[in-house]
């Protein structure tokens, strides 16, 4: 399984790859990490790829995923200035996931690249197979995460994603 994310590094949309070792599940707390002194995040939305797929073009990206969930795009933002993207985006638990919810919610409005173009880009570049995850950054500014702090997210009274900071 691959996690590919999507997001505004610098004012332009990025395509960066995170492993597995990046999810942070079951409403774990998330540690910040002792190595970075300007942790941020930025709610995004994440695809559960549901087959398998190569040159997907806009018009059928809809058959490629089966589950949406909120998440949390966590990154040291001192090592994406630096240039170092990777230790940037893709350390460990640096993506907390809420739970999947129905295909009938839409919390992908005022995403910093569509969910066709995502999808699209991303299987021009690598074949996405099931169980993959496609991670896409609300257009929002990121902002620095305090120790301590708890971030909840609701919707109708359904916790959708909740994490700890320590």
């Amino acid at each position: 399984m691959k996690i590919i994310s999507f997001s505004n590094i610098r004012g332009e949309v990025k395509m960066v790859l995170k492993g597995d070792s990046s999810l942070l599940v079951n409403n774990k707390p998330f540690f910040i990490p002792d190595w970075s002194d300007d942790i941020q995040m930025t709610p995004c939305v994440v695809l559960r790829v549901s087959r398998l797929g190569k040159n997907i073009s806009a018009p059928f990206v809809h058959r490629y995923y089966d589950a949406v969930a909120l998440g949390l795009n966590i990154c040291a933002a001192d090592y994406i200035e630096k240039g170092d993207w990777t230790r940037g985006c893709a350390f460990d638990y640096s993506l907390p996931l809420g739970k999947w919810i129905s295909m009938d919610h839409n919390p992908w409005k005022k995403l910093v690249i569509t969910v066709e173009e995502a999808i699209e880009q991303a299987s021009k570049v690598m074949t996405i197979r099931q169980g993959d995850l496609i991670a896409i950054d609300c257009n929002i500014p990121s902002r620095q995460l305090n120790r301590e702090e708890v971030i909840n997210i609701e919707r109708n009274g359904e916790e959708l994603l909740y994490c700890k900071i320590k």
